[in-house]
């Protein structure tokens, strides 16, 4: 069933649209603060249509992601009474008290490999405002985890290229219904 290829095929062309760094950078910032779509689904798309400006367009994704997780940290520091009904609502409550816990037991480390990692790095930003984390290291561990991550994602679609995108455009439904099912193993192994 291809569900996906038409979706690859969407994001391509909006990946070589005018504006697309514009929007890149709104997906980067809203992520990191309260938004739940990682902004590699505009990345990767975006660095295989222009290979040329990989470099430039993860510089963009670090710096906005970062931004957006300064706010992310005065939410947590300013808004948490507003925050906490949307963590019950949504389901994360019980993530958020064990980023809590991360944090009293690795404080910059954990920062950084919610930066990195596909972990939801707005839970780690907010979380760092709640516990008033020093500003210096939450930010130099937001610029290398998050900077690790898509220069690594950049880095790999401009290494492939045409190649990589023919790959992609091949075997995108796969991948695809690999995620999906991966997602819902997840889901189902939490609850």
């Amino acid at each position: 069933m291809k569900v996906f290829s038409p979706l690859y095929n969407k994001a391509m062309i909006w990946a070589r649209h005018r504006r697309a760094p514009w929007y890149l950078a709104a997906l980067s910032t809203a992520e990191s603060s309260f938004f739940p779509i990682p902004p590699d689904v505009m990345l990767a798309p975006m660095c295989l249509a222009k290979p040329y400006r990989a470099w430039w367009l993860a510089t963009l994704t670090t710096v906005t992601s970062v931004i957006g997780g300064i706010l992310g940290y005065l939410l947590g520091l300013l808004a948490f009474d507003l925050v906490e009904p949307w963590l019950h609502r949504v389901g994360y409550w019980e993530y958020y008290l064990q980023v809590k816990d991360w944090f009293a037991r690795y404080g910059f480390w954990a920062v950084f490999m919610a930066g990195f990692s596909p972990i939801p790095y707005k839970m780690f930003t907010i979380t760092a405002g709640v516990i008033s984390m020093a500003i210096p290291p939450f930010i130099l561990a937001s610029i290398i985890g998050r900077g690790g991550r898509f220069f690594l994602v950049a880095g790999l679609m401009r290494w492939g290229g045409a190649r990589m995108e023919g790959l992609l455009r091949k075997y995108v439904d796969r991948i695809g219904w690999v995620m999906v099912a991966l997602v819902i193993l997840v889901f189902v192994l939490r609850h």
